[in-house]
């Protein structure tokens, strides 16, 4: 890259960073110095809130209130309540989102009350390249049921739905986990109904980033995990949303005490709670749910599609620098705004070894099977000059081949 190069790239992220000063909150999350973090799509970075909320949990509420807390700091009702922080973000009604399992607890009760809502049908629609759990759920869901899984790319669903009388449900994932691909949820969604079946979606890779728009699609089940741009930590608890109109239909397939009418009645028989409460099942993890409470707070005072904006500026930010930097790898990520996520997904052979280089210069991504070099782009805490740092240490591993040193190839449990 020439002097002229990086002068112009460099001025481009500064500009471009006091255009989306609006939507930067960078200063609200506790980063590494020397560290450019683009795995917010798998494990979002810990804030300032995030992190005092966990404090206060522990420390005063469990430690100072003890058994009380769950009146006197509304445990209780947490998971409605961060349910209706996490409904803004997705574009869906309070009263509709509850937060407390994780992603494959909460996509088994909203694919297995979803199918049973549609009696006689016997085909459920999903990605074959989906993220695995999805997968596994679903075909679990269909032995269970006796249905038929097909597997069916998102790009050909519509085409499959047209006309059919057979599929009970389509259940997808918004935005692709591997390459970054933003599916089209309402053109899914209205070709679903329009054959009389159901639609759930996946928004792990969607939730904080994208404008969802669950309502405006005409969703009629989701879920989403609470750790990845939502950044409520490891582990954090996910949500299940169920469209208003099918809550009194809704059967969870868990019957748990939390989702009954009157827990502390102690009844032997389930009765369901009203509303999306139904949709819980056992005790809440609370210090959980307060990280994410707090992670929450990170959005207040925006706008998620201005937080949309910065994202897509940051990614085709990203690919101009590869260009500009003279880095030749082939983009699997959609250049399309309106089909891209927030992130940015490159194939080299030793994608592995790559990403690990990567790593040891301070810029965080990760690996996916079975020649992704996936980058995240979380939008809140990234910055233009980040996006550019990323791509020219991107630039220095490839030039240099630093990816073939021996170290980078032995792989860790966790890829």
């Amino acid at each position: 890259m020439t002097d002229d190069s990086t002068a112009r790239l460099s001025e481009r992220a500064r500009s471009l960073d006091a255009e989306h000063s609006s939507s930067d909150r960078r200063d609200d999350f506790v980063l590494p110095d020397g560290v450019v973090y683009l795995d917010g799509n798998s494990l979002g970075a810990l804030s300032v809130a995030a992190r005092e909320a966990t404090r206060d949990a522990v420390e005063r509420q469990w430690g100072e209130q003890l058994i009380r807390a769950w009146n006197d700091s509304g445990w209780w009702t947490a998971p409605e309540r961060v349910g209706d922080r996490i409904a803004e973000l997705v574009g869906a009604p309070a009263g509709s989102v509850v937060v407390g399992d994780s992603t494959t607890v909460s996509l088994y009760k909203a694919v297995h009350a979803a199918a049973r809502l549609r009696p006689g049908r016997q085909v459920v629609l999903t990605d074959p390249d989906s993220f695995p759990t999805d997968v596994h759920v679903t075909r679990g869901v269909c032995e269970q049921l006796g249905l038929t899984l097909e597997l069916v790319s998102p790009g050909d669903a519509v085409a499959r739905l047209a006309g059919s009388e057979d599929v009970a449900l389509a259940s997808y994932s918004q935005v692709d986990y591997r390459t970054g691909e933003l599916w089209n949820l309402e053109a899914i969604t209205t070709a679903a109904h329009d054959a009389g079946a159901l639609s759930c979606w996946d928004l792990c890779h969607s939730a904080g980033v994208v404008e969802v728009g669950l309502s405006a699609g005409g969703a009629d089940f989701a879920v989403g995990c609470g750790y990845k741009y939502l950044s409520g930590g490891p582990g954090a608890p996910a949500f299940i949303f169920v469209a208003p109109e099918h809550l009194t239909a809704f059967t969870n397939p868990i019957l748990g005490w939390n989702g009954h009418a009157t827990p502390f009645a102690m009844s032997p028989d389930h009765v369901a709670a009203d509303g999306i409460t139904r949709a819980r099942v056992g005790t809440p993890p609370v210090l959980g749910i307060a990280a994410l409470e707090g992670a929450l707070t990170a959005y207040d005072g925006l706008d998620v599609a201005d937080v949309r904006r910065r994202s897509l500026s940051l990614t085709a930010f990203f690919v101009e620098c590869l260009g500009g930097l003279g880095v030749d790898l082939p983009v699997v990520t959609p250049a399309d705004d309106a089909r891209r996520g927030s992130q940015v997904s490159l194939r080299h052979p030793e994608a592995y070894a790559v990403v690990q280089a990567l790593i040891a210069r301070g810029v965080i991504g990760d690996f996916r099977e079975p020649d992704i070099v996936r980058l995240g782009f979380a939008p809140l805490y990234l910055s233009h000059e980040d996006v550019l740092t990323a791509a020219v240490h991107l630039r220095d591993v490839l030039d240099g081949r630093e990816f073939e040193r021996a170290e980078f190839a032995t792989r860790a449990a966790v890829t």
